[in-house]
């Protein structure tokens, strides 16, 4: 589209005291309980400020984030195409809207399928794009108090866990991203769970055997997920005991893989594993991800992948560079730096996500949202060093009292600087997400479309799949009345009911996606060169036409 099993471990190795602290690589001396006002807590339930802190950060991301959700940003295809793809599963009707062919694992819309499941018996026209982004609140409020959870495991301060979790909540670029229905939102949420029972401090064997199974279901949601897995093992190896290690390490690579490997056994099963005639197959949908045209060097000017860049800065620069320079900060400071021991595995997931994003293959918008959690995280530790390093490094007790006060009196400085810096552009970012209508084109379209056209049970028109959904609630046909725009190119299921082509249809709606791909869809082309514009919404690139197809030689 254009994102372990408690094995039967009857070891007689005696464990040792379980729900001890956090091995000493993990654990700061800033952070330990006899030298930091903010402990961290063995379990987050268990201290009154953390939960405090916590749920206040979550009520300001889940305000910021859910306020004019359905407004903005702008609808996208693929959006449409995995809500689609949900509601076919709801329906019955198989793991997508038309052939299920191996574009990505179907476990995250069938995520989709259960959070959308009561809203669509209640009120099955509101099973449409907008309306439906409300279930991602859902996923980025689990998404945002893992990230707080990990960080207070992974020995952060309590402040430095809430700086983390606010970077991650309430960026404009992750309250943009984080609002859309994308597979790699809730891939996310199991990849954050992974790490958090990877760095359990209780060091069951079943935390991280359940890691390997978190660690599953975020592949299966979203294949390229795969990347972050040495992450997960990393944070394990340093949060595991070395007498259990070996234990964990095994239990957790087995129960990802016996779950992972459920997907191309379910393809062997259908017959569907291989190439062969007359049927889809997994190997075709891999060798279809893996050759993807490049976007370019994302550094080069002019390229896609630099567009998408400055796609991601337009919203914030904070984040994404800021991350990355925490990143860099914690590797030059491994050797002194706990705090940079302790993130050794959220950097390395930013390390290896920031080397696959430099390298000139495909790049698409959404890819970011994979690296963000990990971007708050090492900025956050980034900054608990800094902080440590103005306020507390050489210090000793004979310190004079006007150096103390001058080390506070920096402290300050920088967090007053920061402030300056962000607050403003955070708040312009955030207040046109909350307040700015993207989708009154669309939501014209399909009010137009839905009272305009007399039958529309026998009326053939292309849209995009953001708008699929809402013809299907219309009365429009699903599959062969309301037509998925790539399908009438691309699926032999739908081109055989079109024996002359374009002239087998009566409408193109023409929104961005579909101007913009139409070149290299023979059929779409043709419909958009032999067809009118009867009602425009909206201007410039963003407008969306709806032509009357005239089909040449008669109606069909």
């Amino acid at each position: 589209m254009t994102s372990t099993l408690p094995a039967a471990t009857k070891t007689q190795v005696k464990v040792p005291a379980q729900r001890t602290a956090v091995p000493t690589a993990g654990s700061t001396s800033r952070t330990s309980p006899s030298a930091s006002a903010s402990p961290s807590p063995k379990r987050l339930r268990d201290s009154r400020p953390d939960l405090l802190l916590c749920g206040l950060l979550l009520v300001a991301i889940m305000v910021v984030q859910g306020w004019n959700i359905a407004d903005y940003p702008t609808l996208s295809d693929d959006e449409g195409t995995y809500l689609a793809q949900a509601w076919a599963v709801q329906e019955g009707r198989g793991l997508a809207h038309y052939t299920y062919w191996y574009d990505h694992p179907p476990f995250g819309w069938i995520q989709i399928a259960v959070l959308t499941w009561i809203p669509a018996q209640l009120a099955p026209e509101s099973m449409t794009v907008g309306s439906m982004r409300a279930v991602m609140l859902l996923i980025s409020a689990i998404s945002a108090v893992l990230l707080y959870v990990l960080g207070r495991r992974l020995s952060l301060p309590r402040w430095a866990a809430g700086l983390g979790m606010a970077l991650f909540g309430l960026s404009p670029l992750s309250v943009v991203l984080q609002r859309e229905i994308f597979l790699d939102n809730i891939a996310v949420m199991w990849t954050l769970l992974a790490f958090c029972l990877a760095a359990s401090p209780s060091r069951h064997l079943w935390h991280h055997f359940g890691a390997g199974l978190a660690a599953a279901a975020a592949v299966l949601t979203k294949e390229t997920m795969l990347l972050v897995l040495p992450a997960v093992l990393l944070t394990m190896w340093r949060h595991s005991h070395r007498d259990t290690r070996k234990f964990a390490i095994t239990g957790a690579v087995t129960a990802c893989t016996l779950i992972g490997v459920s997907y191309p056994l379910f393809a062997l099963l259908k017959g569907e594993l291989m190439p062969g005639d007359g049927h889809v197959s997994l190997w075709d949908g891999i060798v279809y991800q893996m050759s993807r045209p490049g976007s370019g060097f994302i550094l080069t000017e002019g390229t896609g992948s630099y567009g998408v860049l400055q796609s991601w800065l337009y919203y914030d620069r904070v984040l994404p560079l800021g991350g990355l320079a925490g990143a860099l900060l914690l590797l030059i400071t491994w050797r002194w730096s706990v705090t940079a021991r302790a993130l050794a595995g959220p950097a390395l997931a930013v390390a290896i996500l920031a080397g696959m994003a430099l390298r000139p293959g495909y790049l698409p918008a959404m890819y970011v949202l994979q690296a963000l959690p990990f971007l708050a995280l090492v900025l956050a530790g980034g900054t608990a060093s800094v902080t440590h390093g103005v306020l507390r490094r050489w210090r000793s007790t004979t310190e004079k009292r006007a150096l103390t006060w001058a080390r506070h009196g920096v402290a300050l400085v920088l967090a007053a600087a920061a402030a300056v810096y962000v607050v403003p552009r955070w708040y312009d970012g955030n207040h046109t997400a909350m307040t700015f209508n993207a989708n009154a084109p669309y939501q014209q379209a399909s009010k137009w479309l839905g009272s305009e056209i007399e039958n529309p049970g026998d009326t053939r028109v292309l849209v995009d799949d953001a708008l699929w959904l809402d013809l299907v609630h219309e009365g429009y046909k699903p599959g062969l009345g309301v037509i998925w725009f790539y399908k009438a190119d691309l699926d032999p299921a739908v081109t055989k009911t079109m024996p002359r082509g374009w002239r087998d249809l009566d409408y193109v709606v023409a929104s961005p996606t579909v101007r913009r791909d139409a070149v290299d869809l023979p059929n779409v082309k043709a419909a958009m060169d032999n067809s009118t514009p009867v009602a425009t919404f909206g201007t410039g690139e963003d407008r969306i036409e709806i032509r009357k197809i005239e089909a040449a030689g008669g109606d069909r």
